[in-house]
């Protein structure tokens, strides 16, 4: 599976603004690849806007599409004002590993519930313009032991396929080595092998 994530450091966050009624919206944006990341990112922005009226957020801690590692939370404003509105958002986008906090310092004119979610959305929608992105390529583990002479060989064609080496484990006979294989691409590993003159051993997982 391939899909865009936050293209922003771990711990890094990208923030906008908008004022609706004289309220101020600031939405930080972050890379959430763990719920530990978004709890991290909702911390500093309490920290850092401790002032402020709320501190509502959303966040998929995952693939698009992910049902277990979400989650999104009104933080005192009217329930399904602030943090579904924002979520839905989020999953609209298609992206994953994402969290944001959207933090409302109150103007003093109240918006109404259909106001607020109409807000907090915008807040997310206009922050997402503007956030950088890139690509995540999901992969799993596969192994291939090839005598010394033949690492050589295998680590080359890896690299022509853009298909990481994640570890290599030296033994007497030569090197197991673990490829990170996408996983939207069919296993077919003929072509390096030929390359081998057949030198090669897929080891199935136990």
């Amino acid at each position: 599976m391939r899909y865009a994530v936050p293209d922003l450091t771990e711990g890094a966050w990208r923030e906008t603004e908008l004022e609706i009624e004289r309220s101020r919206f600031i939405t930080w944006t972050a890379h959430t690849p763990s719920v530990t990341a978004f709890e991290a990112l909702l911390a500093e922005a309490r920290r850092a806007h401790s002032g402020a009226s709320h501190h509502c957020s959303a966040f998929i801690a995952g693939p698009p599409g992910e049902q277990n590692a979400i989650g999104f939370s009104d933080d005192g404003e009217p329930g399904g004002t602030a943090g579904r509105p924002m979520f839905q958002v989020l999953e609209g986008a298609g992206l994953g590993q994402v969290g944001c906090v959207v933090i409302r310092y109150f103007g003093g004119i109240k918006l109404g519930t259909g106001g607020l979610a109409r807000a907090y959305a915008q807040a997310v929608s206009e922050a997402l313009d503007s956030l950088p992105r890139r690509e995540v390529v999901e992969r799993m583990p596969l192994s291939l032991k090839v005598d010394f002479a033949g690492e050589a060989v295998a680590r080359a064609w890896c690299g022509e396929h853009d298909i990481p080496i994640e570890h290599a484990d030296y033994q007497a006979d030569g090197v197991t080595l673990t490829l990170g294989w996408p996983s939207d691409v069919e296993r077919d590993l003929e072509p390096l092998n030929a390359r081998l003159k057949g030198r090669m051993t897929l080891i199935e997982p136990a």
